[in-house]
């Protein structure tokens, strides 16, 4: 594409623009799908990047935790619990450790068996919570203090469920990362396709422009410029609709976990203003293509 031709795109040119029809199905369907698709790129963005947050989230948070699980007779337990608490604080890395109340145990398991649990009369194991410092404990190192002198002592550095949880954040994270890329193609191909439409609907007009002495960047600048446009003012439409329901959504908290954390925070909000430019790139790129193609053809 010649500079003429990027200047024209930009400033336009009016007799150019009379090639292009100012309105019709191709005009509605360009604003019509550009905004629509804006509007799904910015819940995909906002899935995307809380996945993102939960990912980090669960993985600071859950690599600096563990738990040491007391399994011993109740005339037992107070004893290797002290002993055990004795050990840990005496372990380099272990920042803190704390028994959990009775209170706390019945309030762990009270979603699976009532609030109403008498714990007290039941061999529910004493827990002990511990949180990592820097640099962090040696965890099998800790193993085999603990077993030699706390048997009833296990301990969970919850290994076992850290990973996959943080495997299944980052996979919704690229799941919603490939539905953009699924917009984006969407987008180009329905451009492309109401841009053929406008191509087809003015053949006889692009033979008599051509007679007269019209290049053919000249007669697909002016197709380029009318769906960039098009594109880009549905997409800012889009992009507005989709910050407004987002901004709806409940914010974070911990009672409703991961389903009230979909919004963006911070500069996280800056991140939807790419997508009507990027919606202008997308449109330019495919009806630059099927403009040349069809002209082309025509010839």
């Amino acid at each position: 594409m010649s500079k003429g031709t990027i200047r024209s795109l930009i400033m336009g040119d009016k007799q150019a623009d009379r090639v292009v029809p100012p309105s019709g199905f191709t005009a509605q369907l360009t604003l019509f799908v550009s905004g629509a698709m804006a509007f799904l790129a910015v819940f995909a963005l906002a899935l995307s990047l809380a996945s993102g947050r939960l990912a980090d989230r669960w993985a600071e948070e859950l690599a600096r935790a563990a738990t040491l699980r007391i399994n011993a007779p109740l005339d037992q337990r107070a004893a290797q619990t002290e002993a055990a608490l004795n050990i840990l604080r005496q372990t380099p890395g272990v920042d803190r450790a704390r028994a959990l109340s009775a209170e706390e145990q019945a309030a762990l398991l009270a979603p699976w068996f009532g609030p109403d649990l008498p714990v007290d009369t039941l061999p529910v194991p004493q827990l002990i919570e511990i949180v990592e410092g820097e640099p962090g404990y040696d965890a099998a190192g800790l193993r085999l203090r603990l077993q030699a002198e706390v048997p009833g002592a296990v301990l969970d550095d919850h290994t076992r469920w850290r990973a996959p949880l943080v495997d299944a954040a980052n996979s919704l994270r690229r799941l919603a990362l490939v539905s953009i890329l699924l917009i984006g193609g969407a987008t180009a191909a329905m451009i492309t396709l109401a841009a053929n439409a406008a191509l087809a609907a003015n053949a006889q007009v692009i033979e008599v422009l051509r007679l007269v002495g019209a290049m053919d960047r000249y007669i697909a600048g002016a197709f380029v410029r009318r769906f960039t446009l098009r594109a880009l003012i549905g997409a800012a439409v889009g992009m507005v609709l989709g910050m407004g329901g987002v901004m709806l959504l409940p914010d974070a908290s911990e009672a409703g976990g991961f389903l009230t954390g979909l919004g963006f925070q911070g500069v996280g909000w800056l991140v939807p203003l790419l997508i009507p430019p990027l919606g202008a790139l997308v449109a330019f790129a495919a009806t630059w293509a099927a403009a040349r193609r069809v002209l082309k053809e025509l010839s």
